[in-house]
């Protein structure tokens, strides 16, 4: 368990170098420096119980339920915790996309991680395609459009082009 858990806190630190620009809070990495602590614990935990099982230690097994039980309350703690702020981290994470379409403009670095990130997760703007719409670049280009990234993959001759919805 802790090796998982040492694996999904290391691949959510990779993944959080692409999505950098939309998560400018650093402290979005704290859940999964939480998860690399909690499997070094639990690795230390279970030596702890491991042990205690193989010299027959009562007081060894006590403190070994006594972690078991703190270890379950910090979690049932968090998920609490997440289930409470979960608007609240949409709502802060829709307001930095938001602002990081505002500054698309097809070239600078942001722009190309919307790009990307529309690529990966098959999507159009923060909500739909409309939210285009309003965006500077949507207004510059003056041809009624989204960015090719908002093209499904399967759409040959996509244009972006508002008329052609059920491509986007």
């Amino acid at each position: 368990a802790a090796a998982g858990l040492s694996y999904v806190g290391a691949y959510v630190i990779n993944t959080y170098k692409s999505y950098d620009n939309f998560l400018q809070d650093k402290y979005a990495l704290l859940p999964a420096v939480i998860i690399i602590c909690v499997a070094v614990v639990m690795f230390v935990i279970g030596l702890i119980g491991c042990c205690a099982t193989f010299r027959e230690s009562r007081v060894g097994l006590r403190l070994f339920l006594a972690i078991i039980l703190v270890i379950f309350i910090a979690e049932v703690s968090a998920f609490v915790l997440g289930f409470v702020y979960r608007e609240k981290v949409k709502t802060d994470v829709q307001g930095t996309m938001r602002s990081v379409f505002e500054k698309y403009d097809g070239k600078n670095p942001e722009s190309t991680v919307v790009d990307y990130l529309q690529e990966q997760l098959h999507c159009c703007g923060v909500k739909n395609y409309s939210d285009w719409t309003t965006t500077q670049w949507f207004n510059s280009t003056g041809n009624n459009s989204v960015p090719q990234s908002c093209c499904q993959q399967e759409a040959k001759n996509c244009t972006g082009h508002l008329d052609q919805p059920q491509e986007l």
